[in-house]
């Protein structure tokens, strides 16, 4: 079964920071170009950053940008997102996904989780 599972949020303060995990089962992410996106209650979901499948390029939300980083390691069939100095606007879930491309707005991007569940991320005093 093709799935992508989630993993490392969990709740922090506001400037603490925390590594999201991504795991694929059930296929290659070598080829694909791998993101993130967040739904926080009340709000639109929101591309958060994605990464070519080689690697070469990443693009980030401006709202995050210079704060999260994310990295793919293909032999380990993962992606991650580094989050630093996390905010409470940071509170949301977060889930990855297949991208349809990386080098266009994140706002256009085509997400494919393959039965992602999520991990909730809490930036709370």
């Amino acid at each position: 079964q093709l799935q992508l599972a989630e993993s490392g949020g969990g709740s922090v303060q506001p400037g603490g920071s925390l590594r999201l995990s991504c795991a694929a089962s059930g296929f290659s992410l070598n080829y694909n170009n791998m993101g993130w996106f967040r739904r926080a209650p009340g709000k639109e979901r929101e591309g958060v950053s994605c990464i070519s499948f080689g690697g070469s390029v990443t693009n980030y939300v401006d709202s995050v940008k210079g704060r999260f980083t994310i990295s793919r390691d293909n032999a380990k069939n993962t992606v991650y997102l580094e989050m630093n100095n996390l905010k409470p606007e940071d509170t949301a879930t977060y889930y990855c996904a297949v991208a349809n491309q990386c080098t266009g707005s994140l706002a256009e991007i085509s997400w494919t989780t393959y039965w992602g569940q999520g991990t909730q991320v809490t930036v709370s005093a």
